[in-house]
């Protein structure tokens, strides 16, 4: 992007004042690992979406603390003089691993994983789980409603309803990650190449004395790709009326008709026979206004004749769930080079974390090339390819099964290696592209709606015996 704010200071105060504690205590310079995961899938899916892995790597390069900064942190007569120095010297010197932008992720696995001195590692928890929750949340939500859509294209119209400026951008860029074939904003099209899309507004046909002189007009200065909004007014009694004498007449290269209102099931069912009555089968339809992958798949089933969609409030907030859950958190340390795994403990089980550094594996059946599973391991383990290999349910380990005929993929890659960024993202199209590949290989069982399987997530048997030993541990105290 142009223009880019300095958001080394977009953190939590508590970031600031903890690295001031572990400056004076001497601790500063200690290894720690921590782990970013999610508990719970929006919306009761499946499956999410990896996003926001380029803007995070952006954000982890550009760490720098301004005089102003230093300035406003002296202020506040908290932070030593020698804490200060360091900030006003700051540089990243972790290393960060994490799972390619596009690929389904699921709960509790390590998606990003930040090794380095505490008082880094720590800091950065604010922007990374901001960065990547915010994008695969909207990348999450794109790619069911444009599953919904059944091939269908979807474009996202959302900027207006986003919550704020980058919330418009980087949305844009994760609903188009998720699948969508491109976006009203022109910034994210200016700034990371997605196609930018758009027609008129009511405004547009009500500037013209009828709908007949708003359409010509339109269609005089666009010839090549005319799409008209034809519910000013009256959807059947006058806007497509008006639309179909304009292409007779002036016989636009590309020609469409936007509904924004009313019961698009109906009016899309009456204005496809108009059209088609008109000789205009080429003519598309679209429809926008409040939708969703509900109302998307709904109207379809009941016939509505629709070409593509526009969606806007409801993707651009993921209004019907709109909190990605991702944490960060200490799962390790490391003293006189040897790894002390850490734990979270808590009543609710879903709270307890995987201690440890770890890897993260995906298995795949070798005949269809379905995703079997991910197992967890502990950092100095593989998934061997044998004839069979046993996954179990960690929170109910009698839940078993064995997995034959497979093979097996790194999940993660490297990002930073002691500060250095070792990794190049793909272009938005490369990852648009994988991401859908990628959704192929889940079961349809796993892409439901609605109570959708539970896809295995299993714990390597090394890391559950570390786990369960943590866990007595605590326990006995």
């Amino acid at each position: 992007m142009k223009n880019k704010m300095n958001l080394t200071m977009l953190t939590d105060f508590y970031e600031l004042t903890m690295a001031n504690g572990y400056f004076e205590t001497g601790m500063a310079d200690d290894i720690a690992y921590f782990d970013m995961f999610f508990r719970r899938v929006p919306d009761g899916g499946g499956y999410a979406i990896m996003a926001g892995v380029e803007q995070m790597i952006d954000y982890l390069k550009n760490l720098e603390f301004t005089d102003e900064d230093i300035d406003y942190l002296r202020s506040k007569k908290l932070f030593c003089e020698d804490f200060l120095k360091y900030l006003s010297e700051f540089k990243f010197e972790c290393d960060v691993w994490a799972i390619p932008e596009g690929t389904p992720i699921f709960p509790h696995e390590p998606i990003v994983t930040v090794r380095g001195p505490v008082m880094q590692a720590q800091f950065v928890e604010t922007m990374i789980l901001l960065t990547i929750n915010h994008q695969s949340l909207i990348a999450t939500k794109a790619n069911r409603i444009v599953r919904a859509a059944k091939g269908r294209s979807v474009m996202e119209f959302g900027t207006r309803r986003a919550h704020g400026a980058e919330a418009a951008i980087f949305g844009a860029r994760a609903a188009y990650i998720g699948g969508c074939a491109g976006t009203a904003c022109a910034i994210a099209d200016r700034d990371h190449g997605i196609s930018a899309l758009g027609t008129m507004a009511h405004s547009w046909v009500q500037m013209y004395p009828d709908e007949y002189s708003a359409f010509k007009k339109y269609a005089e200065i666009y010839p090549e790709n005319c799409t008209l909004l034809v519910d000013t007014y009256n959807v059947l009694k006058s806007g497509v009326p008006a639309a179909i004498k304009v292409f007779k007449e002036m016989k636009p290269k590309k020609m469409g008709i936007r509904i924004d209102s009313g019961d698009v099931a109906y009016l899309t069912k009456k204005a496809r026979k108009m059209l088609d009555d008109a000789g205009l089968q080429e003519c598309q339809i679209v429809v926008s206004n409040s939708l969703d992958e509900y109302i998307i798949r709904d109207v379809i089933l009941e016939g509505a004749c629709i070409d593509s969609f526009g969606v806007g409030e409801r993707l651009i907030t993921a209004k019907s769930e709109p909190v990605f859950g991702g944490v960060y958190k200490l799962v390790a340390l490391e003293t006189d080079g040897k790894l002390i795994p850490k734990i979270k403990i808590s009543e609710n089980i879903e709270k307890i974390t995987n201690p440890g550094f770890k890897h993260l594996f995906r298995l795949y059946d070798k005949k269809t090339g379905k995703a079997r599973g991910d197992v967890i391991t502990v950092a100095d383990e593989t998934v061997p390819e044998l004839e069979e290999y046993e996954i179990f349910d960690p929170n109910a380990i009698w839940k078993r099964t064995k997995i034959k005929d497979y093979y097996v993929r790194n999940l993660r890659v490297q990002l930073f290696d002691k500060g250095k960024c070792v990794y190049e993202s793909p272009s938005v199209d490369e990852i648009r592209d994988y991401c859908k590949a990628q959704v192929d290989t889940l079961w349809d069982e796993t892409l439901r709606f609605e109570n959708p399987q539970t896809y295995y997530v299993d714990l390597s048997q090394k890391l559950w015996d570390v786990k369960n030993q943590l866990l007595s541990e605590f326990a006995a105290k």
